[in-house]
C-alpha cells in the first residue's frame, strides 16, 4: 500500500449543536484519485476543507507526510498551504478579470515569480486546457464546461502537490462532465499530483477514480477501491449507490458495470440450467488519450459515445452491452459461441469508419485504434474468469485501425 499523504485519524468537527464529522478516519494516498461521496449535507465540504486548513478541528488529528498538522508552527503550515489547489464547485472565477487573469492570480498573488515566466505558465496551461483564444474574455462569456476548465487551469498553474475538487463537474451535460473527469485523470498522471474530489456522479467517478471513501452519519463507512465498493456487503452502501446510480451510463446509453455483471451472472445461471452458451467481446479504444491530447477531451469522450453507438445498432434484441471502464465496452452475444463473436468483431471492423466516432481535420485527427478480445463462457466459468479472459492483451483478437 503507497504511503499516505493526509491521514484522518478520529476527526471531530461540531457547529453549535450539529455533529458534522464524528471521528473520521481516512487516508488519502500520494498520487491517486480518491472521490469522497455521501449524503447532501453530510459533511463532505467540511471534510475538504480540513485537509486545505480551512477548518481545525474539535477533536482528533490530521496529519500530513505523516506529520500532525497541530504540531506544525505556523511557518511550517503557511508552506504546507503552497502545496495545495483547490477547485469550488461553482468554480469560483473571479467575473470582474479575464480568463487570463484568472489564471494568473495565484502566481500574481502568492509568489514572486517574475512576469515573463507567469506569462510562461500561463500560457502553457491555457494551451493544455484548450483555452486559446480566451485570454481577453471574461466568465460571462465563457460556457459553463469552459469555466470548469479555466478553474482547473488556475488550479494546476501554481504546480501543486494536492489538488481538492468540491463537485467539479455539477450542472455539466453528460460529455463535458466525463471530459472534465476524463482531464482531471490525464493531468493527474501528466503532473503526479494527488486529487480528492468530492461527487455524486455515479457511476462516472467509478471509471475515473482510484479510490473511493464513502461519509455516512460523520464516519467513513467505506474505503477502498472502486470495484471493492460495488461489492462491498454493507446493505447502507449498496443501497446509497443503487440509489444514485442512473439505470444507464449517461454518455452511452449503455448498460452500467454493476449491471454487466448482473448480467453475466444471468447467462451464467441459463448456460448452467439450460446449456444456452453465451460469449463476451471486451473493446478497448487503445489511444483515447492520444485523442484527448491532439483534438481535446470533449473530442475524446464523442469518441466513445459514438462507438457505442455504432455497437448497439449491429446487436440482436437478445444481446445486451455495456460501459465497462473507462475505455473499455463490453458485449454479451447470446446463444454465441466464440466463432460468432470473431465474426463480429470483423464484421464491425470492416463497416467502422473514422468519421462514425470523430469528425475532425487532417492534423489533428489521429489514427483511432481499437482492440478486441474474446472469450465463450463454459459451465464452471465464474464472472471475473470470463471478464478477466476477454481483457487479456494475451488473448488479444485483433486491433482494428480507423483512419
Amino acid at each position: 500500500m503507497k504511503q499516505p499523504l493526509i491521514q484522518f485519524d478520529t476527526v471531530c468537527k461540531r457547529f453549535d449543536t450539529l455533529q458534522v464529522l464524528r471521528g473520521v478516519s481516512l487516508s488519502i494516498l500520494q498520487g491517486e484519485v480518491t472521490t469522497i461521496i455521501g449524503k447532501s449535507g453530510g459533511g463532505k465540504s467540511v471534510l475538504l476543507k480540513h485537509m486545505i486548513g480551512l477548518m481545525i478541528p474539535d477533536a482528533g488529528e490530521i496529519f500530513f507526510y505523516g506529520r500532525p498538522l497541530s504540531k506544525m508552527k505556523k511557518s511550517e503550515t503557511d508552506k504546507l498551504g503552497e502545496k495545495f489547489s483547490y477547485v469550488f464547485q461553482d468554480a469560483a472565477l473571479f467575473d470582474s478579470m479575464t480568463i487570463y487573469e484568472n489564471i494568473a492570480f495565484p502566481l500574481r498573488q502568492g509568489t514572486s515569480l517574475p512576469k515573463s515566466v507567469i506569462e510562461k505558465r500561463v500560457e502553457d496551461k491555457m494551451q493544455l486546457f484548450e483555452l486559446q483564444g480566451a485570454h481577453d474574455k471574461y466568465p460571462s462569456q465563457i460556457s459553463g464546461g469552459m469555466k470548469r476548465r479555466v478553474a482547473l487551469a488556475r488550479a494546476l498553474v501554481t504546480d501543486p502537490e494536492v489538488v481538492l475538487l468540491d463537485e467539479p463537474t455539477t450542472g455539466l451535460d453528460p460529455i463535458r462532465r466525463n471530459a472534465v473527469y476524463s482531464m482531471i485523470v490525464d493531468f493527474q498522471k501528466k503532473f503526479g499530483f494527488t486529487a480528492v474530489m468530492i461527487s455524486h456522479e455515479i457511476p462516472d467517478i467509478f471509471y475515473f477514480s482510484q479510490r473511493i471513501a464513502m461519509l455516512d452519519e460523520g464516519r467513513i463507512r467505506f474505503e477502498g477501491t472502486p470495484e471493492e465498493i460495488l461489492h462491498f456487503p454493507d446493505p447502507a452502501v449498496q443501497q446509497f449507490i443503487q440509489g444514485l446510480e442512473r439505470p444507464r451510463d449517461a454518455l452511452t446509453g449503455m448498460a452500467t458495470p454493476v449491471q454487466a455483471e448482473k448480467k453475466v451472472q444471468e447467462k451464467l445461471v441459463h448456460l448452467q440450467r439450460h446449456q444456452i452458451i453465451f460469449s463476451v467481446v471486451m473493446f478497448t479504444i487503445e489511444n483515447l488519450a492520444q485523442i484527448n491530447e491532439k483534438m481535446g477531451h470533449v473530442a475524446g469522450q464523442t469518441t466513445l459515445k459514438n462507438f457505442a453507438a455504432q455497437i448497439k445498432q449491429r446487436l440482436d434484441i437478445t444481446d445486451s452491452c455495456s460501459r465497462y471502464s473507462l475505455d473499455k465496452i463490453l458485449v454479451v452475444l447470446h446463444n454465441a459461441a466464440i466463432d460468432e463473436a470473431r465474426n463480429f468483431s470483423t464484421r464491425l471492423a470492416k463497416e467502422l469508419r473514422a468519421d462514425d466516432l470523430l469528425k475532425g481535420d487532417d492534423v489533428k485527427a489521429p489514427t483511432i485504434r481499437i482492440s478486441a478480445g474474446y472469450a465463450q463462457a463454459e459451465e464452471d466459468s465464474l464472472i471475473k474468469e470470463v471478464l478477466a479472459e476477454a481483457e487479456s492483451k494475451d488473448n488479444l483478437y485483433f486491433e482494428f485501425e480507423l483512419k
